[in-house]
């Protein structure tokens, strides 16, 4: 089972959603670099539930455990400093309710992996939460995000999300030529990350109706980067769109990733759908529109890099649905017990400013080296 992703900056996640610990190694920090704690905290704060209507009543600390590759300033204990090897963290799992699981052992869940982790693995795979296939695996790679985005951050390079569209009703999107950092800013800075407030209250009131309902909602999330340089990223396998797809793939409940106006640009003219170049006042070059989301080639084009994943609805419900057996053989049915979200959407926001993070900043150390 290979949790390993990256070439130049890489990322290994470990651990099991109800394992003792889960955690992340991350090869490839600069020796010297400084990462403020609080900011650090701040982000896997946004990802954590707050054990309210809209999140799962599992409530961790989720306070990284640092174990190597980073020691404290001794001037400010709040910076902590890379010693330029692997950096090792790790999160403790304090809240599990493992005995919920005990039914569920040989059936499989609707929606999830249990089914296909059992056949890949031969059943030797933890299903207690749904174990390494679990969401809880993204608190670890927003630890590494968040390393990341302040690295980027210095070399004014900005990231921002926010919830898109929760089963059908839609925030106010972003503007893609003019986005700016102070406005991603602000967005993420929300509890409830959007523009429109009035359509943040009519998202929330969908989601506790499913929850009211035995059900669940799934939706998307819209992310931008601003401040790229021209020329990040290369044509083929190593493309800014292949790598960020590649990453954001692993976020559980994804499935599907667009930039610019993806498959919106199939109903457009090739008139339509150019972006025509022009240089600014001071001489840098732009495009009037940004259908491409920033990048053309696989090459990032200086304008914002613009892109929407979409998330399924969380598969854990408490409803009385068909399945299988996998030990018996036999049609049955399960009814989903424990703690979980009816939209895992809001929390995911910062998970997918994470990914990108690393993936961007992946390709800026693979910039750095030609």
């Amino acid at each position: 089972m290979s949790s390993t992703w990256g070439s130049n900056l890489k990322i290994s996640i470990f651990g099991e959603s109800h394992s003792k610990a889960i955690g992340i190694v991350i090869d490839g920090i600069p020796a010297g670099t400084v990462i403020d704690r609080e900011q650090l905290l701040a982000f896997l704060a946004r990802r954590s539930s707050r054990g309210g209507k809209l999140d799962t009543p599992r409530i961790e600390a989720d306070q990284p455990q640092l174990l190597s590759g980073m020691l404290p300033d001794p001037q400010d204990p709040n910076l902590l400093v890379a010693c330029g090897t692997p950096v090792c963290a790790m999160i403790e799992n304090a809240n599990t309710q493992s005995k919920d699981y005990d039914q569920l052992r040989s059936v499989a869940r609707p929606g999830h992996a249990d089914f296909t982790g059992f056949m890949r693995y031969h059943g030797c795979n933890d299903i207690r939460g749904g174990g390494h296939f679990s969401g809880r695996l993204t608190a670890p790679l927003c630890f590494a995000g968040a390393v990341c985005m302040q690295i980027l951050e210095r070399r004014g390079i900005h990231f921002g999300a926010h919830i898109h569209s929760i089963h059908g009703i839609a925030d106010t999107p972003m503007n893609p030529v003019k986005i700016t950092a102070e406005e991603l800013a602000e967005v993420t800075a929300k509890t409830f990350p959007v523009f429109s407030d009035e359509a943040g209250l009519r998202m929330q009131e969908v989601i506790e109706d499913a929850r009211l309902n035995q059900d669940s909602v799934g939706g998307v999330v819209e992310a931008a980067v601003v401040g790229l340089p021209v020329g990040l990223g290369e044509p083929m396998f190593d493309g800014l769109e292949s790598k960020l797809a590649s990453i954001l793939y692993a976020i559980p409940a994804v499935k599907g990733v667009e930039f610019g106006d993806g498959f919106g640009v199939a109903e457009l003219f090739g008139s339509e759908n150019n972006d025509p170049f022009y240089f600014d006042e001071n001489g840098n070059v732009k495009t009037t529109t940004n259908h491409h989301g920033g990048s053309l080639g696989g090459i990032s084009s200086g304008m914002p890099l613009v892109l929407r994943a979409a998330f399924k609805p969380t598969p854990s419900i408490s409803r009385e649905q068909n399945t299988i057996g996998m030990e018996s053989g036999q049609n049955e049915t399960v009814r989903v017990i424990g703690r979980h979200d009816p939209c895992i959407v809001p929390r995911a926001v910062p998970c997918v400013e994470a990914a990108m993070a690393v993936a961007i900043l992946d390709l800026y150390e693979l910039q750095q080296k030609k």
